[in-house]
């Protein structure tokens, strides 16, 4: 399965290593195929450089060391496809959806709300019990 997760899922798996996140994301990588956006590797810097700035080297551990699948986020974007409530979160799920993957897991409450065929969104908690 091609998997894409979100910003959030990245960041709470770097501060809390033993969380159920970091286990899903572990999950993901090991049995999966993790898929990354430009846009969301892009926004895990900007975020850990402005939020957690000691943690800023560790991003580069982690990308380097996970296995994953970059697929860059486009340029321009149908942006009547689906409707957001947050403008930000648009080109995460977009390329979600131009990638074909069959699962974006996000921590974000504004996606729940988003009515698509395909990917089938989840939290972290939903891919633990169901995927687990």
């Amino acid at each position: 399965m091609r998997i894409m997760v979100d910003t959030n899922v990245l960041i709470s798996a770097l501060l809390f290593p033993r969380s159920q996140v970091a286990m899903v994301l572990a999950d993901i990588i090991s049995r999966h195929a993790l898929v990354l956006s430009s846009f969301v590797v892009d926004e895990l810097k900007a975020v850990v450089a402005r939020k957690f700035p000691t943690k800023s080297a560790a991003i580069d551990v982690l990308l380097d060391t996970m296995r994953y699948k970059y697929i860059p986020t486009p340029r321009h974007m149908d942006e009547k496809l689906f409707s957001i409530r947050d403008e930000k979160d648009y080109p995460v799920l977009y390329t979600a959806i131009v990638s074909d993957v069959d699962l974006l897991v996000t921590g974000d409450k504004d996606f729940a709300n988003v009515n698509v065929d395909h990917p089938t969104i989840i939290t972290p908690a939903q891919y633990a019990e169901h995927h687990m």
